[in-house]
């Protein structure tokens, strides 16, 4: 099993500001969305621009070149292996999150009478395979209120109930993408499994962000991006499938990687190992990237500390955000990971977010199904960026959109 290693220099003072100086992009504002894609590390573009500098003046179709493809895609397993906590086996290359959601979903052998468990706030792309199932065959598709005031005890008991000796597979995020809550998902794939079901989770939001341990979660497909918080190219990502499960799901597609040999006589011999849910090839400076990006984090960084500060981070936003008058905060704090929503009394969530971003150049997001703002907060996110977002909120609470003073504007005179 891989488990990321510390850091070459220990944490102090001038490590934030060495990070921050390793993420450009976080020059252009209060860089506030890395749960939808987050800032590209230097180093990263740089590895990224050269190989792809290589491909244009030296060429993709020497032999060569694609044996240290397949080199290249070992190491990005084996850093996801590091931050997922497990074995290189385990981990399978894809180009999303919704790529490594459909495999564990379209793995099952499914019939007509069979269900689905899933929540009330997935993200379309974790179970937009569940639909597709539903309208093909037929299946029936359950849904766990999983709204943020609902307890973890309240929780355990609806998953409980809705997850029955005909349930194939429960599909839930181990931190919802729209509220930020971390969902209880070891103790929700203890009823699963005892009812037979297979657990695939959707780790776009914990991947990078807080600590994964495959066997710990109880997950039996994890799926992951690499542009999220582990702050890779976006068109990769990977999916780890359990030893436990990998000879019982059937991989649905397949092609020249899924196999270790395969001949014109109709021989063919899967690997053993994860590597038999890759089908097709990836866009090699996107390989190096995610494995660059990854390793950037575990060695430049160290992954206990972008845990440990980016938790206290988020928190700390929380609570600056849940002491101002007029703002709610939705996301749990005793159950969250580095996402933070929040509404504001009396302005639509697309009109505020219009706002900051005019008033701070916080880039930010906004999530319609609960019409909140969406916040994610980063290792790299300094206390003088949440101040002055706080600030910026405040004063959005303190008026409406019709009462709020006008924005500062600079006027351009031009001879004539």
């Amino acid at each position: 099993m891989i488990r990321a290693v510390a850091a070459l220099e220990p944490p102090d003072d001038g490590r934030l500001a060495a990070v921050r100086a390793a993420l450009p992009a976080l020059e252009a504002g209060i860089y506030l969305n890395t749960g939808s894609v987050g800032p590209l590390p230097a180093e990263t573009a740089a590895a990224m621009a050269e190989l792809a500098d290589y491909e244009l003046h030296t060429g993709r179709a020497h032999t060569a070149y694609l044996e240290e493809t397949l080199q290249r895609m070992a190491e990005a397993r084996a850093a996801v292996a590091a931050v997922l906590t497990a074995d290189v086996a385990d981990i399978a290359l894809t180009h999303s999150t919704t790529d490594g959601m459909n495999i564990g979903v379209w793995s099952i052998d499914w019939g007509p009478g069979d269900r689905a468990v899933t929540t009330s706030l997935e993200h379309p792309g974790g179970i937009g395979a569940l639909y597709n199932l539903r309208e093909r065959l037929g299946i029936e598709l359950a849904f766990v209120d999983v709204g943020p005031s609902r307890g973890t005890a309240d929780l355990l008991a609806d998953f409980d109930r809705a997850i029955d000796d005909r349930t194939r597979v429960v599909a839930i995020s181990h931190a919802l993408w729209a509220s930020g809550t971390v969902l209880p998902i070891a103790r929700i794939a203890e009823i699963a499994h005892a009812r037979g079901a297979v657990v695939v989770v959707d780790g776009a939001q914990t991947a990078g962000a807080m600590p994964v341990d495959l066997a710990a979660t109880g997950a039996d497909v994890y799926a992951i991006p690499a542009q999220k918080w582990l702050l890779g190219p976006e068109g990769m990502g990977a999916v780890a499938v359990a030893p436990s499960v990998r000879d019982r799901l059937a991989p649905a597609y397949g092609g020249h990687f899924t196999f270790r040999t395969i001949d014109s006589a109709g021989t063919a011999d899967w690997w053993p190992d994860a590597r038999r849910f890759e089908a097709s090839n990836y866009h090699r400076p996107s390989i190096v990237g995610m494995a660059r990006s990854i390793g950037w984090m575990s060695m430049f960084v160290g992954l206990d500390w972008i845990y440990e500060r980016g938790a206290a981070m988020a928190r700390e936003a929380a609570r600056r955000l849940a002491a101002i008058d007029g703002v709610e905060v939705v996301t749990p704090v005793d159950r969250m990971a580095t996402l933070v929503a929040f509404r504001i009394a009396g302005w639509p969530a697309q009109v505020a977010l219009d706002e900051l971003s005019a008033r701070v150049f916080a880039v930010a997001r906004t999530v319609p199904l609960i019409d909140a703002l969406r916040i994610s907060v980063g290792f790299f996110t300094s206390d003088a960026e949440l101040e002055r977002f706080a600030g910026g909120v405040e004063l959005l609470a303190a008026h409406s959109p019709a009462t709020i003073p006008p924005r500062r504007s600079l006027t351009i005179l031009t001879g004539g």
